[in-house]
Formats: structure tokens, C-alpha cells, sequence
């Protein structure tokens, strides 16, 4: 018998639930108790702080992605897959650049959990068959998510450039107390590229970036949301020069909603047969 939607795999329920309730303790403990962050300095304490908000939003995200997942949306299961991405990024940055704390096993269990759902789920969901929107709405989401990746790039690469050239540290890596900046490496490395070939492989109408393209605008989302959330917490504790970023990263939120909204509205399920066997 064949209809609308994919045949989720049994576990979708199981690592959502476990992610959203490691994250959650880890997020409240890391804005509520000021030992997770005591050998940070201030402005990497607030900017971890800001990402504790961020997280709470994903959980919800995540949560409610993971319901309709279950229930054979595949619109769903390209925002759990996208708010998967945004825990990898920010637990790789917590497990790696926040010193040791009671919470380091927590960090790394959900990067571990984190890791493999996408591993085992983004073959599966690539196999079908789905429908994805049409020239104007795909473009928007294409172009959208090329100039956050350009935007972003230019914005990382005007700080390190000059400070390589100078054999200077960026200041950004010096008021954050660390050795580099892993925000750096992870987006010039991977984030940032991905958003730019992703949009252009949209913009070309290619199945794989027409995949990848949704997961990626929720990412940007949520990330964007945590970084706001921390220039909030770093105005209110009296830091200097928070408004332009966050006016800047503000309205990267806005588009990324907006183009992963057009774009996600217009995703058709796939036609599968539903006596398929779920994992």
C-alpha cells in the first residue's frame, strides 16, 4: 500500500528524547550555576551563556521536529536534520573549547549521540523521493544561504587575514582567553563552505542541494538566535560594541526563517509504501 510520507526509523523518538534531555540539564545548569563557566574568561563566559539560550531554543526545535519525523513528515525530518547540525557545531565548541567541568561527559555524550543520528538518518532521508519547490522559491533559498556563507566569511577572514599578516593574535581569540577561535575553524573549514556550495548547488536545481539547503537555513537560524542571545548578555554586562553584531546577525535570523519557511512549505512528501520495515 503506497502513500504520502517516509517510514521513520523506530530510534527518531529515542535519540530526540535523549539529546533534548542532556541539553537541557547542560543549558540550565551552564545559565544558572556559575560553575560550568568559572575559568572562562567574561566575554567567553556570556558568549557560552548566549549558546545555553540557543540551546533551549533547539531543544524545542528538535523536540517537535522529532515528533513529526516519527509521524512520516519528511518536511520534519529536514528541520530535526538541520537542528542535529546546530548541536554538532555547539558541542564540538563546548567539548573542545570550554575547560574541563562537571559537565565535559554531558558535552561529549551529546556530540556522540548527536554525530551518529545524522550519520545513520541522512542516507536513509536522501533515499526518497520527495518533491522539492520550484525555480523562484528554490533560487530564494539557494542565493539566501550563499550570502549568509559569503557574509560570514568575509566577516571571519577581515579579522584573521590582518592578524596572520601582522603575526598578531585577533582580539576576538584574546578577550575569549583561548588559543584560536574554534568558531573560526569550524565555519571557515566546513560551515561556511558548505553554505556556499549547498546554495549554489540549489540555485542549480541539484537533488543534493536541494536536500541540504533546509537542514542548513534552520541551522543558520538557531545559531544566529544563540548569538544574539549572547550580545544581549554581553550588552547588559556592560561590553562595548554589541549592537552592530547583533543588528547584522539579527537580520540573518529573519532571512533564514523566511527563505527556510518559503522553501520548507513547498517540500512534497514522497509517494513510499507504508508496510516498509522501520528500524
Amino acid at each position: 500500500m503506497a502513500s504520502r510520507g517516509v517510514v521513520p526509523s523506530r530510534s527518531i523518538l529515542i535519540w530526540s528524547a535523549l539529546i533534548c534531555v542532556l541539553a537541557t540539564v547542560a543549558s540550565l545548569v551552564g545559565l544558572l550555576e556559575s560553575g560550568p563557566y568559572e575559568q572562562e574568561t567574561r566575554n567567553w563566559a556570556r558568549q557560552a551563556k548566549g549558546q545555553d539560550v540557543g540551546n533551549l531554543l533547539a531543544v524545542g526545535a528538535l523536540a517537535i521536529s522529532g515528533y513529526y519525523y516519527s509521524k512520516g513528515s519528511f518536511r520534519a525530518s529536514l528541520v530535526w536534520v538541520g537542528t542535529l547540525l546546530y548541536f554538532l557545531y555547539a558541542y564540538i565548541v563546548y567539548s573542545l573549547a570550554v575547560h574541563f567541568n562537571d559537565l565535559f561527559l554531558v558535552y561529549v555524550t551529546i556530540l556522540g549521540l548527536t554525530s551518529y543520528a545524522l550519520v545513520f538518518s541522512i542516507d536513509r532521508l536522501r533515499s526518497y523521493d520527495a518533491t522539492f519547490p520550484g525555480s523562484p522559491v528554490r533560487k530564494l533559498a539557494g542565493y539566501t544561504l550563499a550570502a549568509i556563507g559569503g557574509l560570514f566569511a568575509l566577516l571571519w577572514l577581515s579579522e584573521v587575514v590582518p592578524a596572520a599578516i601582522q603575526r598578531e593574535v585577533p582580539q576576538s581569540v584574546v578577550d575569549a582567553g583561548l588559543w584560536v577561535n574554534p568558531i573560526h575553524v569550524i565555519d571557515l573549514a566546513v560551515v561556511l563552505p558548505a553554505f556556499v556550495i549547498t546554495g549554489y548547488m540549489t540555485v542549480r536545481g541539484d537533488r543534493s542541494g536541494m536536500f541540504f539547503v533546509g537542514p542548513w537555513l534552520v541551522f543558520s537560524a538557531l545559531m544566529g538566535a544563540s548569538i544574539v542571545a549572547a550580545m544581549i548578555l554581553m550588552s547588559a554586562d556592560g561590553f562595548d560594541n554589541t549592537f552592530p553584531p547583533m543588528m547584522m546577525v539579527s537580520v540573518v535570523v529573519t532571512a533564514s526563517l523566511y527563505a527556510s519557511r518559503r522553501y520548507l512549505q513547498r517540500v512534497e512528501d514522497p509517494v513510499v509504501t507504508r508496510d516498509a520495515d522501520a528500524d
